[in-house]
């Protein structure tokens, strides 16, 4: 996927309803996982994403700040995320709880 043309979203973007259930791509456009939930908004929001699992089981969540993934819209209007993590790093980070 050439994200080269693709259209880098803005820090007023960066919201819940914009970013959940956005799919996360690494090196070579490997797809890692997608967005579950956002806390707070802007570059720097936390993002919780599940890596790994198929339909969401067996996935493992993680959180990244926002201003570390690089969110764009493709042709299509479909929000994504580019990172330079691999899965097998971002399945080493610690496992994201959210607070009760």
């Amino acid at each position: 996927m050439d994200h080269s043309k693709h259209v880098r979203l803005t820090d007023a973007e960066l919201t819940a309803a914009t970013l959940e259930g956005a799919t996360i791509y690494g090196p070579g456009d490997e797809t890692i996982g997608s967005v579950a939930h956002t806390h707070g908004s802007g570059s720097s929001a936390l993002v919780a994403i599940d890596v790994g699992g198929f339909l969401g089981i067996g996935a493992k969540q993680v959180a990244v700040p926002a201003k570390d993934l690089d969110f764009m819209r493709d042709e299509d209007g479909e929000v994504h995320a580019v990172t330079s993590w691999t899965k097998d790093q971002m399945k080493a980070m610690p496992e994201h709880h959210d607070p009760a």
